[in-house]
């Protein structure tokens, strides 16, 4: 059975940084499209970020875009997502989540994707 768990969030000042790491446990990593969503109180689910399975083509939305890098390592089973420049308004749990489809781009599919980890929270404050 394929999981996700991710780890690495906490509390960080504004301007900061943090890594968040998901490791993925099962078969073939290399068969799943894996990202990032947030969600924070009050707010919808928005898609951080996506990775291609094997040629590690990288998507973001706009409001993270030129902050926030995703990168895996498909020997490691692990995903990765480096947080820059980190704002308040970055203040969300975050989710790590895969599929073998093509997800990115459509929202339609997000709340069938495959996998979804358990989130790690993540808080932008002085």
């Amino acid at each position: 059975q394929v999981q996700l768990v991710e780890s690495g969030g906490g509390l960080v000042q504004p301007g900061g940084s943090l890594t968040l790491s998901c490791v993925f446990s099962g078969y073939r990593p290399d068969y799943y499209a894996i990202g990032w969503f947030r969600q924070a109180p009050g707010k919808e689910r928005e898609g951080v970020s996506c990775i291609s399975p094997t040629d590690s083509k990288q998507y973001y939305a706009d409001s993270v875009k030129g902050r926030f890098t995703i990168s895996r390592n498909n020997a490691e089973k692990t995903v990765r997502l480096q947080m820059n420049r980190l704002k308040p308004e970055d203040t969300a749990v975050y989710f790590c989540a895969g599929d073998r489809r093509w997800w990115w781009g459509r929202p339609g599919l997000w709340s069938d994707l495959e996998v979804w980890g358990q989130g790690t929270p993540v808080t932008v404050a002085s």
